[in-house]
This record gives C-alpha cells, structure tokens and sequence, in this order.
C-alpha cells in the first residue's frame, strides 16, 4: 500500500534523525575522500571559553548570546505565541577584536545543541550543512570570515550556482519554527553583499565588535600577561602606549617578549616586554601588526 509504504520510509527517516550519532556535537564539513564534491561530517570538541576572558563593551555579550541562546531556551514560549525560531546574527569588527573567541564561547555554552562550524573553503558546503542543521535541529551553523566568498558572485561551489547564492539560499531557505541559528563573522562588512547583511529572514540582527576602548585594552593585556613574569606595571604601560590594538596584539606582544628571553636562556623581564612593544610598533613591524589588528604606529 502506497500510504503505508510512505507513513513507514517517513518514520524511518525521522527515526535516523533522532538516533543520530551526529545529533549534539560540534562538526566541520570536509570533501569527502571518496566522492568528488560531496561533503562527510567531522567531529569537533565542544571548547569552553569563559565569558570572563572576553572583553567587549558593556552588554555587547549578553546581547550576542540572548539572540543566538536565549531563542532556545525559550522556544516553547516564543512558538506558542507565533514567533519564529530561526535566526542570523553577523558578527563585524577589524581582525582580533575577538569575533572568533565569542563564536568558540556561543558554541560551548550551546550544550546539546549540534553545531556545525564552516571557515574557508568548508562554506561551499553550506547547502549541505543547512540540511544538517535542519535535520539535527536544535542547530547552530557557523560561517567564518564570509567576507571572503559574500561580496565575490564569480566563486562557484563546483556546480552552476554562485556560492553567494548557496550561502542566501541557505538562510532563506529554512522554515521559520526551524530552531537554527546561523552565527556569519566578518572583518571587512563594507564588502558584503546588501543581500546577505541587511535582508531581514537571513541577518535580523547585526553586531560590531569594536576596537577596545583605553579601559578594555588594560583588560586585554591583563589578560594576556596573566601567568608571564611582568610587573603590573609593564603590562599597564604596554597597554597604555599600544592605542588601538587588539587583544590578538597584546598575545603576541607576550609571548615575543617570553621567546626572546628564552632563547637567551634566561627570565623574561619588564625590559622584554617593553622591546617587543618597540619591535612590533616599528614601522619595519607595521604589517604584522595590522595583522594582529593593530595599526603598526601609535596612533595610526
């Protein structure tokens, strides 16, 4: 009987999907060894970021995760009242103001959620990644750095469709009472596609996360010199002289200073820090540190 035959693959499916081995866990999604274009999923450990070694302005955090968490810990409360589940928050900022550490800590704190994490060229798999996500909801999908494909319509997934049209087809595509979040970082928002950023059903809320202020910047260096043998002071001074950087500067201003000393063979001290400040600060420094984002000179 037809209607039997269907009511049986039908259970069958949803059977798979609530059994799934997948169902809870953080994954990336690879090319697969064996077919060409296809994708396989991989298994990921969940990080665990304290919210404490974050610095951001006041309430930017709990902004962040009351959209992308908060919607699932009050989902039954939300459908019952006809609001939809489905939702996008892009995240923007210069490199290092730590776009990267706030997803690892969104997809910690995500317990039981299944989260799927795609960053380079692991975005073409979008299309297959949104029917993951809808299959192993509750899901949280991650597309990095979409910077790199959003504003180029010319990159293509293999097929005939532009991955900027994965990537919106993706986000559109998902019902409304689907309990999926889709988390997009970006260093350079200017570049994307008015498409992709400001239509609402595939961004609906959009978050800067600045250059540190004077009093996040000493949080920042705090927090990098933790456990290093520098004086408060030389950390406060460092931080105080290095305007405008990140806290992705501030580690790799430590652990310069730490390697110098090592490699002479002794302590590190306030003066090696103080030099690796003058090194990374010199103009002959000035790309790694707008790498590191800073500005290379104080003040620039």
């Amino acid at each position: 009987e037809p209607e039997i035959a269907t009511a049986v693959i039908a259970r069958i499916r949803h059977e798979m999907d609530a059994r799934s081995t997948l169902r809870g866990h953080v994954l990336t999604m690879q090319p697969s060894a064996e077919n060409y274009g296809q994708a396989t999923a991989q298994f990921r450990e969940r990080p665990a970021v304290d919210p404490a070694s974050i610095v951001l302005p006041e309430g930017v955090l709990d902004r962040v995760r009351q959209h992308v968490l908060g919607v699932r810990e009050h989902a039954t409360t939300l459908t019952a009242q006809g609001a939809h589940l489905k939702r996008g928050i892009l995240l923007y900022g210069p490199p290092g103001t730590g776009k990267t550490l706030t997803v690892s800590h969104l997809v910690g704190a995500a317990e039981g959620v299944t989260c799927i994490l795609l960053t380079g060229p692991s975005i073409a798999f979008v299309t297959e990644a949104a029917t993951l996500a809808r299959a192993l909801q509750p899901s949280l999908v991650v597309l990095e750095d979409v910077d790199l494909i959003a504003h180029d319509r010319d990159m293509h997934t293999g097929g005939s469709q532009p991955l900027l049209f994965a990537v919106l087809d993706a986000l559109e595509g998902l019902d409304g009472d689907a309990d999926i979040a889709f988390v997009l970082t970006t260093n350079r928002v200017e570049v994307l596609e008015e498409a992709l950023a400001q239509r609402p059903g595939r961004v609906d809320l959009a978050v800067e996360l600045p250059r540190p202020s004077a009093a996040e910047r000493q949080q920042l260096f705090a927090l990098a010199g933790r456990g290093a043998p520098f004086s408060a002071e030389a950390i406060a001074e460092a931080a105080a002289r290095a305007e405008g950087v990140t806290g992705s500067f501030a580690k790799e201003l430590v652990r310069r200073a730490l390697l110098t000393a090592a490699v002479a063979g002794r302590n590190a001290t306030d003066a090696d820090l103080a030099a690796a400040l003058d090194a990374l600060l010199s103009e002959a420094e000035s790309l790694s540190a707008s790498m590191l984002g800073g500005f290379g000179q104080p003040g620039q």
